[in-house]
């Protein structure tokens, strides 16, 4: 992973060398995609990643769960913790590791080691950052696009159950325990309520949509924001 992680991050440094040494965007654009989980916000990035790379002959990089690992190396974190301060993980599965590891780091932490890499990749722009209160953390930026993402209940249960080979009773629980946890996370750490859409430029309903819709929708309204700048 952390080989594939440094591959596509290079390509994408090779496609703005004078902007890493600026450390400024000049106008290039992000997006944030907040998400129910089951909703398709890894699937639509990944999506909106190509449309958007063909329509502006340039390199854009997802930020999802490797995010994490971007963090750690930033910081000169220790490795093994990064899986455990995903957004979704509960505090307590946290203490629980950082105990057995012999390693103290509080959440606020954490959060500020995350803010600060979101917005140094921010500053080179063409980024997707999904979760983490990316919204919130970029919210004084002229140049980002903030989308959530959400999808009847039903629908996000057959995408869990499918992708993740679970039970309808696994996966209804899954779903809730995620989004309450994301909820916590973006209310304790940013005093915002991930529901309110007031946050976003765009809430998408994506089982009106479907994914495909979603992705031209964001990289039409993208590209208007970088044609603005």
């Amino acid at each position: 992973m952390e080989k594939d992680l440094l591959a596509g991050f290079a390509r994408y440094l090779d496609s703005r060398p004078a902007l890493v040494r600026q450390a400024s965007n000049n106008g290039l654009p992000c997006i944030t995609i907040s998400r129910q989980m089951g909703s398709g916000g890894v699937e639509i990035a990944e999506l909106l990643a190509n449309r958007l790379a063909e329509r502006s002959q340039q390199a854009w990089m997802v930020f999802d769960r490797n995010l994490a690992e971007m963090v750690w190396k930033d910081h000169n974190l220790p490795a093994p913790l990064g899986p455990f301060f995903q957004e979704e993980v509960p505090q307590a599965v946290r203490d629980a590791v950082q105990e057995v590891l012999g390693i103290r780091m509080t959440g606020a932490q954490m959060v500020e080691h995350t803010a600060t890499t979101i917005l140094r990749l921010a500053s080179l722009g063409n980024a997707i950052f999904i979760g983490r209160g990316a919204n919130i953390i970029t919210a004084t930026e002229k140049s980002v696009l903030y989308v959530r993402l959400i999808a009847p209940f039903a629908m996000r249960v057959r995408q869990i159950e499918e992708h993740h080979r679970l039970s309808t009773q696994e996966a209804v629980d899954l779903i809730t325990t995620t989004d309450e946890t994301r909820r916590r996370y973006v209310m304790h750490y940013f005093r915002a309520e991930i529901d309110d859409p007031i946050n976003y430029h765009f809430v998408i309903n994506t089982g009106l949509t479907g994914y495909d819709l979603a992705a031209r929708l964001i990289a039409d309204a993208t590209m208007e924001i970088q044609a603005r700048a």
